[in-house]
């Protein structure tokens, strides 16, 4: 340990936590995704709001109240059924925002270019730009990560800005085009009907994933003010910004556009830029452009952030090597848990381009994302259910209902996650090489995974040495 003090200082109230939920919350990406299927993905959101929202925040308030240390879900499973599982769910949150931060960047790329007005499209198929994009994003999230929350947050404040400022904005540009012009998508009730097929199902996973976050601010609770009280009251403020952001967002997509020419990768400011050209306002695309690439790189640092804490909490407990558990000597930040996690997102940015395409890439990364990130949500929901048997004590933040209450809502979050992990194992129906995606999404998601058993054997080998 180094002589700073073991652990970072509490910096976050209720404000900046619950800005960093709006920037870890929403996700632009996903409303172009959702918007590229037609009014059915309305539905889906608020059944994805219903059956997997609502139960993962009730699942987080009550957790984090039984458990307020730093390490989130790592802790929370830990307690529930022992050190492995506890690692293993830390490991496996660990590794799935590895392919996270490639992703999120990728599309961030994507978006950046309409900074340059026309000159730089001819880049949205360029892998050399969009892989360069995104490692020197990386680079520079790491270094304010190491910086530390006083510096981080405003990264992460601005985030949040850019995230639900661009929304607003083509909420606003959609609904005025809709009043001039017309909607460009026929809004039917046939159109509203979710189709069940696997292309329109491999998108509800994504949906649902979309509306996690809600697990990020607990890895720091040792950063924030009074978590018990601050996490309870930060979250129904993000929620309504998060949900209103995607619900309306996705339906001003489709009256500025149809949803057949909606581009996954920059389907937010195409809308907007498809708006801006029949109101006679172009200037706004630039501005747009930027908030979008703001809010992007302030939510990749904020999973940063976040998950980096899972190596800090772990090497605490010496099932990683004691340099992990260090903290920096200045900013008192886990700076080696932080380089770890911006090293290994560089090198899944380089192994998710290999032998194919910008968009072949993004969905590999996508799927690999969900599948690992959903699995330790699924030990969440497994976690309130195992724990309804222990008191709760005076501190822990309870439904009205308790215990049953509790369970029935874990229950619904789990079936949604389970039918999720299936889902996102499909590959995209316009992937040219589906064997190909399906190889590298279950192979790269097994070798993260796997090499988590190894690393906890050899953890628990050496700290029985060390005792």
């Amino acid at each position: 340990m180094s002589g700073a003090a073991p652990h970072p200082p509490k910096i976050m109230g209720v404000a900046d936590l619950a800005m960093f939920y709006i920037v870890t919350g929403v996700s632009l990406r996903w409303i172009a995704t959702a918007a590229a299927f037609g009014p059915s993905s309305i539905v889906i959101w608020i059944g994805a709001l219903l059956c997997f929202y609502l139960p993962f925040v009730l699942a987080i308030v009550e957790l984090s109240s039984r458990y307020p240390q730093e390490g989130g879900l790592y802790v929370w499973t830990k307690q529930a059924f022992g050190p492995y599982v506890g690692f293993m769910a830390g490991w496996s949150y660990f590794t799935s925002n590895l392919p996270y931060f490639p992703s999120v960047l990728y599309f961030d790329a994507g978006n950046a270019l309409y900074i340059g007005g026309t000159r730089w499209l001819y880049l949205r198929d360029s892998p050399a730009f969009f892989m360069t994009f995104a490692l020197l994003a990386l680079a520079f999230i790491t270094f304010i990560n190491i910086a530390g929350l006083r510096f981080g947050r405003w990264l992460h404040n601005a985030g949040a800005v850019g995230m639900w400022g661009p929304a607003l904005i083509v909420i606003v540009m959609g609904g005025i085009a809709w009043w001039n012009f017309g909607s460009a998508t026929d809004f039917t009730p046939q159109s509203f009907v979710p189709v069940f097929d696997i292309k329109h199902m491999i998108v509800w996973a994504s949906i649902a994933f979309a509306l996690s976050g809600a697990e990020t601010a607990s890895f720091m609770s040792g950063e924030i003010k009074d978590p018990r009280r601050t996490i309870p009251r930060a979250l129904p403020i993000a929620g309504v910004v998060i949900v209103s952001s995607y619900v309306i967002g996705t339906f001003a997509v489709l009256l500025a556009m149809p949803s057949g020419e909606v581009n996954t990768l920059q389907g937010l400011i195409q809308a907007g830029a498809v708006a801006a050209q029949r109101l006679g306002a172009t200037w706004i695309i630039v501005p747009l452009a930027l908030l979008i690439t703001i809010g992007n790189l302030g939510a990749a640092s904020g999973f940063l952030s976040c998950a980096a804490r899972i190596p800090f909490a772990v090497g605490i407990d010496r099932l990683l090597p004691p340099v992990f558990a260090r903290v920096h000597p200045k900013w008192g930040t886990p700076y080696v848990a932080i380089l770890l996690q911006g090293g290994l997102g560089a090198v899944l940015c380089i192994l998710g381009q290999a032998g194919t395409g910008v968009k072949g890439a993004y969905d590999v990364l996508v799927s690999m994302g969900i599948i690992a990130s959903f699995l330790p949500f699924a030990l969440v929901f497994l976690a309130v259910i195992r724990l309804q048997g222990q008191p709760p004590g005076v501190k822990v933040t309870r439904l009205p209902g308790g215990r049953f209450t509790s369970t029935l809502f874990a229950c619904i979050g789990l079936a949604t996650t389970l039918a999720a992990l299936v889902l996102a194992a499909f590959p995209a129906s316009d992937e040219p090489n589906k064997l190909l995606a399906v190889i590298k999404i279950l192979g790269l998601t097994t070798v993260l995974l796997g090499s988590g058993t190894l690393v906890y054997v050899l953890g628990q080998r050496s700290a029985q040495r060390a005792g």
